[in-house]
């Protein structure tokens, strides 16, 4: 095995963002991989802040779109169960100065785009193993080589650990403490051929009636094809396979409650639709001397926030320039270390905190209503995509000024959340 300069572990959307970073930089980058065909990805909606990380990558919104990779989204839409809606956009004050932000962004067909990443990644001359790591060598917190199930030993100057929510390599050899938000939860999900699709994000909910949130998404991933899916938590799936119910009915009876979705039901036979389970949870330490953690290995963020391919990139983009800064170094700086950390921790705590406060859990909903509540939720968290964007938190002074306005939000997110479960008892319906 040839010398690299850096060895990520996982190429999901992370890794292969890590890997075209890396090599843009001039490094020597080797990708391993177990499965290197694409099983079910998700997170197909994106904010606002993506378009501008996959330009980033060599992907420009205008090639995704001319290309079919990806569609416009333009709002998000919040339906309930009555009928009502609510369509969250971006204010046209953020399209103008100083912030000029593009107000527009997309859906992705995740396929396609992991296939276009995965191009780039092969153009850029990064090394692909399709193996599976299997022990990791340390020397205290350093890692000195990793070996593989198909017999081989690599050793380089420095690792990525993109392994994904499943596995989070480093963190768990290293015994790094985490911060859990909500239940396990479970995501069920499959794909339609409908007539016309709509440049938005819908989102189907119960609004303030039930204890714990469950909802339906659909997402236009081409003109004519749209992604439809189901999360609640475990708990909810448990109960109703009590009930006899199997996955598929579980998801067809969710299709069935919302009128534009009925028609989709009759299609929705045959195999079960596609299913994951996930806890949203944020580990503390992702950083050592020579390696540092990106993607969901570090993070899970809730698909309802739209904001895993950001943080995805945003990890990748950050941590693949401390290497290039401190390659020839042979070890990360402290502070540098310490920064990113603050950065990657101090958002998914904001982003899973909040939506979990805010929509999932039943008191800031059902005393002001799931509307104002998508409100509640929707500035801030858009606010601090713009500010980040803006700012570009690097250095000890931007990241700690950027951490205290996180912190700040968060703090008047739980007093709020706090005050509204005081004033009222708690509604029946699932936990």
């Amino acid at each position: 095995m040839k010398e690299f300069d850096v060895t990520v572990i996982g190429c999901g959307l992370a890794g292969m963002s890590a890997c075209i970073h890396l090599s843009q930089a001039g490094l020597k980058v080797l990708c391993i991989e177990e499965h290197l065909t694409d099983n079910d990805p998700v997170g197909e909606s994106l904010d606002w802040s993506a378009p501008a990380l996959l330009k980033s990558l060599g992907l420009p919104m205008e090639d995704l779109l001319e290309r079919g990779i990806a569609t416009y989204k333009r709002h998000v839409i919040l339906r309930l169960r009555d009928g009502s809606e609510q369509h969250y956009e971006p204010g046209e004050w953020l399209g103008r100065p100083p912030f000029n932000i593009d107000l527009r962004t997309l859906h992705v067909d995740r396929m396609l785009l992991n296939q276009a990443l995965r191009k780039r990644v092969l153009d850029k001359g990064v090394s692909l193993l399709r193996d599976k790591v299997v022990h990791v060598e340390t020397s205290g917190r350093r890692v000195i080589a990793i070996a593989t199930a198909g017999g081989e030993r690599i050793r380089s100057p420095w690792f990525l650990d993109a392994s994904g929510s499943g596995s989070s390599l480093f963190p768990r050899l290293f015994r790094s403490s985490a911060d859990e938000y909500g239940p396990l939860k479970v995501a069920m999900w499959d794909y339609f051929t409908v007539a016309k699709s709509i440049e938005g994000t819908t989102l189907y909910a119960d609004g303030g009636a039930a204890r714990y949130m469950e909802w339906v998404w659909q997402i236009p991933i081409h003109p004519n094809a749209v992604s439809v899916g189901y999360v609640c938590s475990g708990e909810q799936v448990k109960e109703k396979r009590r009930q006899g119910m199997s996955v598929l009915e579980i998801f067809q009876a969710q299709l069935a409650q919302a009128p534009e979705l009925q028609a989709l039901v009759p299609r929705a036979v045959g195999q079960p639709p596609r299913t994951t389970s996930f806890r949203c949870r944020v580990f503390h330490k992702i950083t050592g001397p020579n390696w540092l953690v990106v993607g969901e290995a570090a993070a899970m963020v809730d698909p309802m926030t739209s904001n895993g391919v950001t943080a995805a990139i945003r990890h990748a983009a950050e941590a693949s320039s401390l290497v290039a800064r401190f390659h020839s170094r042979g070890s990360l700086p402290y502070l540098p270390a310490a920064m990113y950390s603050l950065r990657v921790i101090s958002l998914a705590r904001f982003f899973n905190g909040a939506i979990e406060k805010v929509l999932y859990e039943w008191p800031i909903r059902s005393r002001i209503g799931a509307f104002r509540a998508g409100d509640v939720y929707t500035i801030p968290a858009w606010s601090l995509n713009v500010v980040y964007s803006k700012l570009r938190p690097r250095g000890v002074f931007t990241t700690l000024l950027f951490g205290g306005l996180v912190g700040l939000l968060r703090m008047g997110l739980h007093v709020f959340y706090t005050l509204c479960r005081w004033q009222q008892r708690s509604p029946r319906g699932a936990a």
